[in-house]
């Protein structure tokens, strides 16, 4: 089984884009971030068209969660819980093919400090208290997506020049090891300990010519399923294409 995630970067602008991803590596499952769409704009017959249900979370202009699965998808939330005043589309939850999956998008918490640094660590924290939950319940979970955090100087180039990016700061940092520290498995990391991988090239001073990147777009696997882990990959090559998102696509592959 094949789980991919993918920030789009608008999914509208960047259909072709998604599309062609979506016939070249045909993952069975595909969470999209960054639709930057209301509802009523989601591309939904075209991705009928390619074999794929589909469920979303939109918000016009920014944000916006998505999930496309091959076989029935079942919606099992959107939106995190611990904020009801919490107005950004930034996470969908779903039950497919026995797995329990989420697809989230993590705010970019810049400038930092200020308002949006603060915003990016309550959200970070309520992440955690929902993922305990579902980690409590002892299900097959995948939480994926773009997590707006480089984890280890290993996920940066030039680490120096990003220590007070909030995606970078130890505050940041130390958000993501408690929820990794629950018990689940970084994917990329736990089959590729020591390469440097990036899943992210700025648009700017030819950064994915120069190979620098960041990774920012991970996959966290319960122990339920982690022990299934055969491949964990970044289509690096996609982000050349012509009028591409900013991010790579990933994906893992399980074990059926």
């Amino acid at each position: 089984m094949k789980i991919a995630t993918y920030n789009v970067n608008g999914v509208n602008g960047r259909l072709p884009v998604l599309l062609r991803w979506l016939e070249e590596t045909s993952p069975d499952v595909a969470c999209l971030q960054e639709l930057k769409a209301p509802d009523e704009k989601f591309p939904l017959q075209a991705i009928q068209d390619l074999g794929y249900n589909a469920i979303w979370h939109g918000q016009k202009s920014w944000n916006g969660v998505a999930i496309l699965a091959k076989g029935e998808i079942q919606e099992l939330r959107r939106g995190l819980p611990g904020d009801p005043d919490d107005i950004h589309s930034r996470y969908i939850e779903a039950f497919v093919n026995g797995i329990v999956i989420g697809c989230l998008y993590l705010p970019n918490g810049n400038p930092a400090p200020g308002p949006k640094f603060d915003y990016k660590l309550r959200w970070f924290e309520r992440l955690t208290e929902h993922a305990a939950s579902l980690y409590a319940r002892g299900l097959p979970v995948v939480l994926c997506g773009d997590y707006n955090v480089m984890p280890t100087e290993i996920d940066v180039y030039k680490p120096e020049r990003w220590v007070e990016d909030a995606l970078f700061r130890p505050e940041t940092r130390a958000a993501f090891k408690t929820l990794v520290d629950q018990g689940w498995t970084d994917a990329i990391r736990h089959l590729h300990p020591n390469e440097t991988i990036y899943t992210f090239y700025d648009y700017f001073r030819n950064a994915y010519g120069r190979d620098a990147g960041l990774r920012i777009d991970h996959f966290l696997l319960s122990p339920q399923i982690a022990p299934k882990l055969k491949a964990a990959v970044v289509d690096r090559h996609v982000r050349g294409w012509e009028k591409t998102s900013d991010h790579c696509p990933v994906w893992v592959e399980l074990e059926e």
